[in-house]
């Protein structure tokens, strides 16, 4: 969607708006965590129960893993949900950011969840408990059928950084669930009790590598960080080769979703009329989109440079002339009108 507006101070600002993803596809994935929300109840109940009848830590540890995978889960579901939703005047990027947000608790919570694996697991060195080996196996074979299915079914929408970290989630019990059989039979075979919790210490080390990912991600969208596979130098390269553009500054390149970029400029052109106007900044796009991956632009032409502090436009002067303030104009008499 493009969409025309005239700036307060007499510019252009063009929109370009690409609405990514489909109702079909979001229904897909709201069907897809129903059923890994039911499957993982189902799983948790099992674990626990065996857990405590085995005396497996590693076995009762799966079990916690798939309670934050099943609050994982259901808080994905929500965030897909809110994220159909349409833009308001209120939130005029509409719920865009809440996957991300889930995302960021979904791994927070995961790594609590590890640091408190790791001391049981440590108690349990000094502290040995017997386990019963075959019991595991038998839980953990389960388990693997059922986190391989869910991580497949995940898979195709891993893209989106809420759904990758749940994704990640189910990937993650699938790979420690198969160390727990493979814990189970070494321990049948040998009867070294210490295997149980140097199992779980590889979890929770296996849990905290996967989640740190996540969260470096998710708060770096949140603090609006430059997105990581874009350079604004290079940006702002391709933007001035372009015949007409003089420069470009008031550079601004931020994510709405891992997937979703945005950005806001000022480009200083030579003299042009309107028309004109349109065929170069189809051009800018053009670039911003098939090069860059930016799907939100927000330009502003500029005749005329205006001062810049740090990278960004100055802002106007406030005077007190007689007891009433006035807005100077900075450089080429014109105020700048922002869209982020």
């Amino acid at each position: 969607m493009q969409e025309w507006a005239r700036s307060g101070g007499g510019g252009w600002t063009f929109y370009t708006i690409k609405v990514t993803g489909t109702a079909k596809s979001k229904t897909r994935m709201q069907t897809i965590l129903k059923g890994s929300l039911a499957l993982t109840a189902l799983y948790i109940a099992a674990t626990f129960f065996f857990g405590l009848r085995a005396h497996s830590l590693a076995l009762m540890s799966e079990a916690g893993h798939n309670v934050s995978d099943f609050l994982a889960l259901g808080l994905s579901f929500v965030a897909v949900w809110l994220q159909a939703r349409p833009a308001t005047d209120e939130r005029t990027f509409g719920y865009q950011r809440a996957g991300v947000l889930a995302g960021f608790v979904n791994a927070l919570s995961l790594m609590v969840l590890a640091v408190w694996i790791a001391v049981a697991a440590v108690g349990r060195f000094f502290h040995p408990v017997t386990v019963e080996p075959h019991l595991m196996m038998y839980v953990a074979a389960a388990g693997v059928v059922m986190n391989g299915l869910i991580a497949g079914l995940l898979w195709k929408f891993s893209g989106d950084v809420n759904i990758r970290s749940v994704f990640l989630h189910m990937l993650g019990d699938t790979v420690s669930t198969a160390a727990v059989i493979v814990g189970g039979l070494v321990i049948a075979v040998t009867g070294q009790q210490w295997i149980d919790p140097l199992l779980s210490l590889i979890i929770a080390a296996m849990i905290l590598a996967s989640s740190w990912s996540i969260v470096r991600e998710t708060l770096h969208i949140l603090l609006e960080g430059t997105p990581r596979s874009v350079d604004l130098a290079e940006i702002r390269i391709a933007v001035q080769t372009i015949e007409g553009v003089v420069n470009v500054h008031d550079l601004h390149v931020w994510s709405l979703t891992s997937q979703s970029h945005a950005m806001a400029c000022h480009v200083q052109v030579v003299e042009m009329q309107l028309a004109q106007c349109e065929d170069l900044l189809a051009r800018i796009n053009h670039q911003l989109r098939d090069h860059f991956g930016i799907q939100h632009a927000t330009i502003q032409l500029e005749v005329t440079d205006c001062a810049t502090v740090d990278g960004c436009v100055s802002p106007p002067e406030v005077a007190e002339v007689d007891g009433h303030s006035h807005h100077h104009h900075g450089p080429g008499g014109h105020d700048h009108a922002h869209a982020h």
